[in-house]
């Protein structure tokens, strides 16, 4: 919208800015966690974070704003006064001769009162309220659904870590395990050198690629710790179920994705609602501002100043003023058609939304389709490579096997569990995505 008057551009201001980089205050969270679930640390972020903080005091800044605009249907009641010192009275010609009219000193106290019968400002006012609450209203949902994806995605990329680590201590464990057999073997001549050392680099590359793991998951409990506004000193450890999260990772792929319910929708909804209150604004200009007036004056006029305020001289009266402008070169004829291009204008972004969500949900079922394929043969893979391990260790110790081929099954298990790690969290954060693309998130 290009032109919004009067105090219709007063109560669309939106307060908040939905950068999630600007300095934030100091932290307001006021619960310390040892363990924390998803939902638990949705809570605490819808609570905590800044920028919800500040839409939620939008809310009281616009209805403020609102309840001053509508008070104009009050009266409106106004006390005035002043001294005037004359230096030189007034004079006219009259039969008489030249006299002089009027005091030296003069004082005047007046109490006046007016009531809007019709004004189109405060009529708008009244008329957008409920529109202009639900604009602010519509910009928390916004950035609470922002919220509630980031928070849930960076919860599970660090689950997602921690279940590599504990993939990789698990794989230590069966290397030192084979390590010591290999070792053993080597000593008694069973064998040559090349096992165990072959088992010592393994185990270095899976203790490297843990460290890295666990230099990593600092910065993603940081991140989380950002969406929660939750102290930077303070830790607190993830809770999850893991048979749980391979139940919630699988979602209807058939339904059809309704753009009406996006929050984005219902905004263009209100902004319509707003544009066609502006337009209405606009072809109330040509109507007349009437109000009622009454106003009592106390005069006090005396030639010395210090009997001036011992006699006063009231005056009262009261009317009805009526205002409207009657040419202002098309001004108003113009601003008429700006309102209603405008309002025209935002037809078109109902059908931008529309392609732009449609485009969105596909791009994420897409996404979700391709990973879903991925993580049920990552699933199966994880058993079939346990199976194999299992199988040519106990060959390996029968002397079928050489330990050769117990590496290279070790190797085959690790990758294949990663593997399935990695495309069960992606899994769940596409889920994420497809949710909020058909609009499944709410965070009212």
């Amino acid at each position: 919208m290009k032109r919004i008057t009067g105090i219709l551009a007063i109560l669309l201001i939106l307060q908040g800015s939905r950068s999630y980089g600007q300095s934030l205050p100091a932290s307001t969270a006021d619960t310390t966690l040892q363990e924390a679930d998803l939902q638990t640390c949705i809570d605490v972020a819808l609570k905590n974070f800044p920028l919800i903080k500040q839409n939620e005091l939008d809310q009281k800044i616009t209805e403020s704003q609102i309840k001053s605009k509508i008070a104009d249907w009050y009266p409106q009641v106004n006390l005035n006064a002043n001294y005037q010192n004359t230096f030189q009275k007034q004079s006219f010609v009259s039969p008489a001769g030249v006299q002089s009219v009027g005091t030296y000193n003069g004082s005047v106290v007046q109490f006046g009162a007016t009531q809007n019968l019709f004004s189109r400002d405060a009529l708008l006012a009244t008329k957008s309220a409920g529109d202009v609450r639900q604009n602010t209203l519509n910009q928390l949902i916004t950035n609470k659904i922002d919220l509630v994806t980031n928070v849930t995605k960076t919860y599970y990329s660090i689950l997602s870590l921690m279940q590599q680590t504990k993939v990789l201590d698990e794989d230590i464990v069966r290397l030192q395990r084979s390590l010591k057999d290999s070792y053993n073997q080597y000593k008694a001549g069973v064998v040559d050198n090349t096992g165990y050392k072959q088992a010592t680099i393994s185990i270095n590359n899976s203790k490297a690629q843990k460290q890295g793991l666990e230099a990593t998951l600092p910065s993603y409990y940081a991140l989380l710790k950002l969406y929660m506004n939750y102290p930077a000193e303070k830790d607190f450890t993830i809770q999850y179920d893991s048979a749980q999260l391979d139940q919630s990772a699988v979602i209807d792929t058939n339904q059809n994705v309704d753009f009406q319910q996006r929050i984005e929708y219902k905004s263009l909804v209100t902004n319509k609602h707003l544009l066609e209150a502006n337009l209405k604004y606009e072809k109330w200009s040509y109507l007349p501002t009437v109000s009622l007036f009454a106003n009592y004056n106390l005069n006090y006029l005396n030639n010395r100043f210090g009997q001036l305020y011992k006699n006063n001289f009231p005056q009262s009266y009261a009317g009805v003023q009526v205002a409207m402008p009657l040419f202002q070169g098309g001004k108003r004829k113009q601003n008429i058609r700006i309102a209603q291009f405008n309002l025209e204008r935002n037809e078109w972004n109902f059908q931008n939304l529309k392609n732009a969500v449609n485009q969105e949900y596909q791009s994420a079922l897409s996404a979700y389709k391709t990973d879903l394929a991925t993580y049920l043969a990552t699933k199966e893979n994880v058993q079939l490579a346990q199976e194999v391990y299992n199988t040519v260790e106990l060959q390996y110790r029968a002397g079928v096997k050489t330990y050769l081929d117990v590496i290279t099954a070790e190797t085959t298990l690790l990758t294949s569990k990663i593997n399935y790690t990695n495309s069960l969290f992606k899994l769940l954060s596409d889920k994420v995505d497809v949710e909020k693309a058909n609009g499944s998130i709410q965070a009212n």
